[in-house]
């Protein structure tokens, strides 16, 4: 007999776009070997990045202090600090902010962060009022949608949208709508965008920096893709922050998902929060990716690599894919956004015949897995036919991989549009 589940058990066992995700990427590794992952959030394998991490593991290995400090004892519930004292360092040398180790926070990856962050200012207010999170430029990163303890945490805004040459589009924040209502607990903007590749201006962000610190609320800036490190950002974007920024970066893009390192810069009161809830929820964080990392901080390895080696590798990637779907397509009604960062193309067929769940579905039974665009709209409230049109490829694999995954996508657009390949 099937046990009974509480609220929160049963809202976080319900399908959500993000266990669809991992699900499929789990499955289709482990039992079909000749399935095509374009769906999944996984970094490719940069071979500098991959020089580094085993040199790294050598060094530990014969290290007994560095042994322990990885694998053998807890660190603070804020982070192993010899790590955030680095990175601090680290922005000062780059960036010239005013931040030590005091205003950095480790998280079990990205996700917990937001999980944290979010139901740290969202949701049920002292007073009894709703509290919201306003996402202003949508689509947005399918990993925000459910990680509220109750329904109704987001509220977002239709983009405008600028069609370029080339088959090609991009979103901006429609500021001449845009309006931040009563109550907005914070604003969050992901730069470069899961899963557009977009990269807000950087008057796209003081302009949302400004509106958020005018209301007494947080800008949260999703930074995962971004600067320092991995830097996968094909465009000009100066990283952003001050003590109204919450910024968000991550270990995973970097090339160690496995080792689920979140990290959180914000002003010390945020940090003190976020430490007290790791210590509730799990006492403390890993000390897996800080330690093989941090040497790298102090020397600016990390962020040398990153520009010498992440970004043009994910660059001659993107625009290699976007050249083959042009191919692959031609005839067929279709754009691409401009693929400014991160690892994933946005896809865009206006008047698809079906929905882009039917057309996911179809890929996923050709042995091809990406994600449908309907998932990455979260908190929008007026109905879109364009959310339905949309999917989500990711170019990070091997380009053999790709090029085989965007053939098989681009039989079966073709089959829905009943267009033959010219």
């Amino acid at each position: 007999m099937p046990f009974e589940f509480s609220r929160f058990g049963e809202r976080f066992t319900r399908p959500t776009g993000a266990f669809e995700l991992m699900d499929d990427l789990g499955r289709a590794l482990a039992e079909d070997r000749s399935a095509v992952m374009l769906g999944g959030g996984n970094p490719g394998r940069v071979p500098a990045v991959e020089a580094l991490l085993r040199r790294r593991l050598h060094e530990i290995a014969a290290d007994d202090s560095a042994l322990e400090r990885m694998l053998e004892r807890y660190a603070h519930p804020a982070g192993d600090l010899a790590f955030r004292s680095s990175l601090a360092a680290l922005l000062r040398r780059e960036y010239g902010w005013r931040v030590t180790a005091d205003n950095v926070a480790l998280t079990g990856g990205s996700q917990s962060a937001f999980f944290l962050l979010f139901n740290l200012f969202g949701g049920e207010g002292g007073g009894g009022e709703r509290r919201r999170i306003l996402l202003p430029v949508t689509p947005e990163y399918v990993g925000y949608a459910d990680v509220g303890l109750e329904d109704g945490l987001f509220v977002s805004a239709q983009p405008a949208i600028e069609e370029l040459p080339g088959q090609l589009f991009k979103y901006h924040p429609d500021f001449d709508r845009l309006e931040l209502a009563a109550d907005a607990a914070a604003v969050c903007v992901s730069r470069p965008t899961n899963p557009t590749g977009n990269v807000l201006t950087d008057a796209e962000v003081a302009r949302l920096d400004g509106l958020a610190r005018a209301n007494g609320v947080p800008l949260i800036v999703d930074a995962a893709y971004g600067a320092p490190f991995p830097d996968i950002v094909f465009t000009d974007a100066t990283p952003h922050w001050n003590e109204n920024v919450i910024l968000c970066l991550s270990l995973s893009k970097l090339g160690l998902p496995a080792a689920r390192t979140g990290i959180v810069v914000a002003q010390e009161s945020v940090v003190e929060a976020l430490t007290r809830m790791t210590a509730v929820l799990s006492l403390a964080v890993g000390s897996v990716g800080p330690a093989i990392v941090q040497p790298a901080l102090d020397s600016g390895e990390i962020v040398e690599l990153s520009r010498s080696a992440i970004k043009p590798f994910y660059r001659t990637k993107a625009l290699a894919a976007v050249d083959l779907l042009r191919r692959e397509l031609a005839g067929v009604p279709f754009r691409v956004h401009k693929p400014e960062g991160a690892f994933f193309l946005w896809l865009w067929f206006p008047d698809l015949p079906i929905t882009s769940a039917e057309l996911y579905r179809r890929l996923k039974a050709a042995g091809v897995y990406v994600l449908s665009g309907h998932y990455f709209f979260p908190g929008l409230q007026e109905p879109w036919r364009h959310k339905d049109e949309c999917l989500r490829v990711s170019y990070a694999g091997e380009d053999d991989v790709v090029a085989r995954g965007i053939e098989r996508l681009a039989r079966e657009v073709r089959a829905a549009f009943g267009a033959a390949k010219p």
